[in-house]
């Protein structure tokens, strides 16, 4: 395989508090690997955290998944919303209870500024529930030449915890 079709690879970070969240993720997780051109290669365990913005809602369940893509950035973004709208996701309020929530976290390592989509996702230093499954999944990977590990102290007072699978 050529330098130039190799797969990129991406992480996406999931979340739900709607309608069994468990589940959500499991079925979200499975559809990954059935999007075009691409494969999950590796998922996090999943973990229960609290919303962040409006408390009048269901704590989240969250995991990060790893791809394999040949779908650029803004086109795995548009198979990704896909998803959202296949898992009935309504947009009703910011930061609002979902079924189903797709970031892209992180693809091949690009900096990207576009009106649809920041790489890195600009929140991710300041997420728990992000960086801890990034973490199980991908120990040595770093953000802004820091590992992860380095981001996590400042995060402590974000509960979370690991659930049984």
């Amino acid at each position: 395989m050529s330098e130039a079709s190799r797969p990129a690879l991406a992480y996406i970070g999931l979340g739900s508090n709607l309608e069994t969240p468990r589940e959500q993720l499991r079925r979200a997780l499975r559809s990954l690997d059935a999007l075009p051109l691409t494969q999950c290669v590796a998922r996090s365990s999943l973990y229960a955290s609290a919303p962040i913005g409006p408390q009048d809602q269901p704590d989240f369940v969250n995991a990060v998944a790893a791809i394999h893509t040949r779908l650029s950035p803004l086109a795995l973004l548009d198979q990704l919303q896909a998803l959202e709208q296949r898992h009935r996701r309504v947009r009703r309020r910011h930061w609002g209870p979902r079924t189903l929530d797709l970031d892209l976290l992180w693809y091949a390592g690009l900096a990207q500024y576009h009106p649809r989509l920041t790489l890195p996702h600009p929140q991710m230093p300041y997420r728990r529930f992000v960086l801890e499954p990034l973490a199980e999944i991908a120990p040595d990977f770093t953000l802004a030449d820091r590992p992860l590990a380095s981001y996590l102290p400042a995060l402590a007072d974000q509960p979370l915890h690991r659930l049984d699978d």
